[in-house]
């Protein structure tokens, strides 16, 4: 169970955004939904425990990630949360592989290649293990952020405008991709967009006005 309520946030005095209590039960798949400036990257951060709400308390595997150390809640985010990007962050000067095992060590895990394979060979790009960033084209780049993204098995997996960029097809090829990973790690999906075009492919909507 994923809880986050009553949460707020200031910008200043004059803008302050607040949102809905929102309980989410485990591997549900959620279309995050609102216009630009609704908040919904705001929200993401507060969830995923990037950003202090002013106040509220989010729960995630019965821890509320707020009474956490700065320390701590990284170290918990790294192995409970992983987050897919509107554009892919990948270090350049490591390979495919390497990158996933900074995700693994940054959770505090030791690196493991069999778990690393099982991840690319889910997301058709074993291939390019050892494939630097800049030899891949976007959408293996874009594979490379969901597999560096699921390769701890997070309770929860939260995509931020992952199809802004994409024409439809390559849109539609992304959001199967992020179901797919869902079920196979099973982990609770959250999808961010103000993108009309994937607003079918979910049941559960939590819609920012």
């Amino acid at each position: 169970m994923i809880i986050a309520q009553s949460l707020s946030h200031h910008y200043s005095e004059d803008h302050t955004l607040s949102f809905k209590d929102w309980q989410i039960a485990e591997a549900e798949q959620w279309l995050l939904l609102g216009d630009s400036g609704s908040g919904k990257t705001t929200l993401i951060n507060i969830i995923s425990g990037l950003l202090k709400p002013a106040s509220g308390k989010v729960i995630i595997k019965d821890t509320d990630i707020y009474q956490l150390n700065g320390r701590d809640r990284d170290h918990f985010r790294g192995q409970h949360i992983g987050i897919i990007f509107q554009k892919p962050h990948i270090i350049k000067s490591l390979t495919v592989m390497e990158n996933l095992f900074i995700a693994q060590s940054f959770a505090l895990l030791k690196e493991d290649e069999l778990r690393v394979k099982e991840v690319l060979e889910s997301l058709g790009i074993a291939h390019k293990k050892n494939a630097y960033p800049n030899e891949l084209s976007y959408g293996q780049l874009q594979r490379v952020s969901i597999a560096r993204a699921v390769i701890n098995k997070p309770t929860l997996l939260i995509a931020d405008e992952p199809t802004s960029s994409l024409d439809d097809r390559n849109a539609e090829v992304v959001i199967n991709l992020l179901a797919e990973q869902s079920r196979i790690n099973s982990s609770t999906l959250i999808v961010s967009t103000h993108d009309q075009r994937v607003k079918n492919s979910f049941e559960k909507k939590y819609i920012l006005s």
